[in-house]
């Protein structure tokens, strides 16, 4: 597997990544930490509203505070002078005090009240919360006890009652139509995450079976396009929407495949990251815009082209993954792809008021009028934080 110096020849993309990294510290983290967040209750909202820069008073889905968590103790290693530690540990106590239900998982919502609207079991929430205590682990010494326990305590009731026996786990217990990529992917982020804090060999031997379960059913054996949604045996769901291949997780699953796939010195997950970034580079990138939108079919043809600003985050994370393990002309292929892939991002940021960011683009190339969400900062935290390092920080 090719493996070029990933900080050979970063000049010119400093000034990009300076300035992406001033915003966010500068600008985003002191308006989400003003006008976000509650330190006084220990509560995070789910949206700032554009115009008056308040919260809005929408039930906080469970999604949302471990992001919050994430992006201000990773804001902090960027350069954000805030107070990220308390933050993170008023957020992780409400947070456990407010979702964790009975049954043993995170429920989906609470109200501005604190009561929960939402108890449905949602697998892509339990997989947000071991993050959100790698995290926790990680960032917080006088926690790491806790979310270590937590998390052991999490991913045991995973496998008890919601375990695939073909891998991975299911959606609903009893089962329900579809089987979903998506939350595997964040629980594959999970596990990567946690083995960066633990020696507890669960933590790998999960995303080796959800690394393997990607590569051997989520993504098509002759396309190599990644899929969204499946059926109870793991096979693409019948109909349009078992056909739907989303161009921003092509990245996101390049990105993770690529690091995974260095990690264990396996070329074939690196030949499939390479590939999920071509179709999302070929066929996911629209052209008069400049951005990827957000999905596809299976033969590539545009599904809905409106355009999140996640996806672009994702396209900056992929680009810098694979061109760290490129070399010559194709590593320069990737690397040329960075600032285009910044300059989509950007769209999305200097259209708003500062330190906010506009979410949804149509196809015209207007955006949908509506709140910033809490859960989009996560998103471009990441990405700077991939772009930082890469750079090897202003």
């Amino acid at each position: 597997m090719e493996n070029a110096n990933q900080n050979t020849g970063v000049q010119p993309l400093h000034p990009i990544s300076s300035e992406l990294t001033r915003w966010l510290t500068e600008k985003a983290l002191p308006v989400w930490f003003t006008c976000g967040v509650d330190l006084a209750k220990g509560e995070c909202f789910e949206a700032i509203d554009l115009i008056d820069q308040k919260p809005t008073k929408d039930p906080r889905r469970a999604r949302v505070v471990p992001r919050q968590i994430y992006s201000f103790l990773e804001g902090a290693k960027l350069g954000w002078e805030g107070p990220a530690d308390e933050v993170a540990t008023s957020l992780f106590d409400w947070y456990l005090q407010n979702y964790l239900t009975r049954s043993g998982y995170f429920a989906s919502a609470v109200d501005i009240e604190n009561k929960i609207v939402d108890d449905t079991f949602d697998l892509y929430n339990q997989a947000f919360a071991l993050f959100c205590f790698a995290n926790v682990a990680s960032h917080l010494p006088a926690r790491k006890a806790e979310a270590t326990e937590q998390a052991a305590n999490l991913v045991n009731f995973l496998v008890e009652h919601y375990k695939h026996r073909e891998g991975g786990f299911r959606e609903a217990n009893p089962d329900r139509r579809p089987l979903c990529s998506n939350p595997h992917m964040h629980l594959f982020e999970a596990c990567l995450a946690w083995e960066g804090t633990s020696d507890d060999p669960i933590w790998a031997e999960l995303a080796d079976e959800i690394a393997d379960l990607a590569l051997n059913s989520f993504i098509d054996p002759v396309s190599g396009g990644l899929r969204e949604f499946f059926d109870l045996d793991w096979t693409p769901l019948p109909g349009d929407r078992g056909r739907i291949m989303e161009p921003g997780h092509q990245f996101e699953w390049a990105w993770l495949l690529c690091r995974w796939g260095r990690s264990r010195q396996d070329a074939g997950a690196i030949i499939a990251s390479r590939r999920l970034y071509d179709i999302g580079w070929t066929y996911g990138i629209d052209e008069n815009r400049g951005v990827t939108f957000m999905a596809l079919n299976d033969d590539f043809t545009v599904q809905n082209p409106l355009a999140r600003l996640w996806g672009q985050t994702e396209w900056i994370k992929a680009a810098i993954a694979l061109t760290e393990v490129s070399g010559g002309a194709e590593r320069e292929a990737y690397f040329t792809d960075i600032p285009a892939a910044v300059s989509a991002l950007r769209i999305y940021l200097d259209k708003a008021p500062d330190g906010l960011y506009l979410d949804k683009m149509n196809p015209a190339g207007s955006f949908a009028d509506e709140p910033a969400p809490a859960s989009s900062l996560y998103h471009i935290v990441c990405a700077v934080s991939e772009l930082d390092r890469f750079t090897g920080g202003s």
